[in-house]
Order: C-alpha cells, then structure tokens, then sequence
C-alpha cells in the first residue's frame, strides 16, 4: 500500500494550476504551427501567428493565456493501492486550487451559488473534481481549466437509436455551428456518446481534455473522429471565426455503454487554448 500525503495532492495541484493557465501544451503549440502552413486564409493565417505569439509570451513570462483562467476541472485517477493519509483528499485539492490561483495571481471565476446571489468565492475553489479508482498504486492528476465561453456552448441531446450515425453528426455540427467565433476558434471538440445524459456530459469533457495526438481505441470511432472533423473545418468559421479552413485542431470521442432505448449525445469544446496539465504522484 503507498502513501501520499495531501501535503504533497496540495502542492501538486498548486502547481498544475500556473502551470495548465500559462504553458499551452506543446501539441497544441505544434498545431497551430502546422495549421498555419496548410490554412488557404490570409486572416486565418495570421491569427494562428498572433495565438502562437500570445502562447509563447505567456509561456516566457507565467502570465496566463487567456484572462479567463476558468475552473479548475480536476480528473484524478486514484490506484486502489493507495492510502491517502494526513486529510481529506477532496479538501486537499481545494487548497491546492486555492494556492495555485491566490499565489499564481489567477482570476477567480467560481460563484458559490448559481442562481441568487452569485457570490465569489474568491479563490477559484471548489474545484470541479471527477474521481475514478482505477488498478495501480499511483494517483494520477489532470486539470484543464475550463472557460465560460466555450463551456457556454456545451450541449446534451437525448437521441433514440434510430436517429443513428447522421442524428450524431447533426448535434456536433450544430454545436459547433452555433459555438461560431464565440468559442474562440480553432476549437477542440469533445464528443460523447452512450451512458446516460450525465456521462455522456463526463464523457465529452473526458474527450476534449485530452492529449491532441491521442485517437480512440476503437478504429471505429478514431475514423468517427476523423470524419466530424472535416465536416467542422468544412464550416468556413475558421480562426477566431474570421473565416478558413481551421476551425477545430481535432475532435475526440469518448463512449458508454447505453440503454436500449437511448442514443445520448453530448459536445464540450474547448477554445483554442485547450490548456491541460498532468502529474503522477
């Protein structure tokens, strides 16, 4: 059995905070470099340069990408062999929230309340925190802060199965179609399909919080993922949705098993800041 400390689940988190809002994933960095060769726009040509720009200043500075720091999203892997001593775990990851976005001079966007008095909490805290208990005796650690303009434009659609592959098609590209320039384009599309409408929600973000490089296991699904996204960049909405081929850098896919009687949908995009970060403790 190992142990971890939520001392060290506190700092790790603190540091996964500065790190995901002001570095922009190298294979993001890479996409832009690449979608800028092959992009026929002039426009969107130099709007891929200036988000390069803008990516490498806040990389040699730790200034944040966007002002929109987001919440902080936390997936956590945690190994059945490990023993989390000292506190509670959800709490630790709170404080390391807090640190990361107190210290790290983040803007603090969580509201404790939604509806009435929609007060800050001042410290970006509660973390948003999805928890699986996965083999192992290590405790992976995965935080993408999300921004309210594309997380506004998430959608969930409850399809039957007879809507089938095209129903699927329809609700992304009507996402995607709706999301235009205010999702700040090149966008990455998270997909998910099957559970019910929470986990295809989970899902989705799953999905569009992933590595750019990786494809689904399924071939059936990685060349879903192919095909949704020559569909997107077909839209013309291109970067910052000033027209061009790039409108997203990759979609992903991630999928349940369902009921018989139910095809749910759901679609999170990410900005073209599509910041993550990662540790294994």
């Amino acid at each position: 059995m190992k142990e971890i400390h939520v001392t060290d689940i506190s700092a790790a988190v603190a540091r996964l905070c500065v790190d995901a809002c002001c570095r922009l994933p190298a294979d993001v960095r890479a996409a832009f470099a690449e979608r800028q060769r092959t992009e026929p726009s002039p426009v969107g040509r130099d709007i891929l340069g200036q988000l390069m720009q803008n990516a490498d200043i806040a990389a040699d500075e730790m200034m944040p990408i966007c002002q929109d720091t987001g919440l902080a999203v936390v997936f956590a892997d945690v190994g059945q062999e490990v023993h989390i001593i000292g506190g509670d775990f959800a709490e630790a990851v709170n404080e390391g929230v807090r640190r990361g976005y107190v210290d790290g001079y983040l803007r603090k966007s969580s509201v404790a309340e939604p509806l009435f008095e929609r007060k800050n909490t001042g410290d970006n805290t509660p973390a948003v925190l999805h928890v699986r208990l996965v083999p192992g005796d290590g405790l992976r650690l995965r935080l993408a802060p999300k921004g309210a303009g594309s997380e506004n434009k998430s959608v969930v659609k409850m399809l039957v199965p007879a809507d089938g592959i095209e129903g699927v098609r329809k609700v992304v590209l009507d996402a995607v179609l709706a999301a235009g320039p205010n999702s700040c384009p090149p966008m990455v599309v998270g997909v998910g399909l099957g559970g019910t409408m929470e986990l295809a929600a989970l899902c989705a973000k799953r999905a569009a919080a992933r590595d750019l490089a990786t494809r689904n296991a399924d071939p059936r699904y990685a060349a879903f993922e192919d095909e949704l996204l020559t569909l997107i960049n077909k839209t013309g909405i291109g970067p910052q949705g000033l027209g061009g081929r790039t409108t997203a850098l990759k979609v992903h896919v991630e999928w349940a098993p369902t009921h018989i009687a139910s095809l749910p949908v759901a679609v999170n995009i990410n900005c073209h800041a599509a910041r993550h970060a990662e540790v294994l403790l």
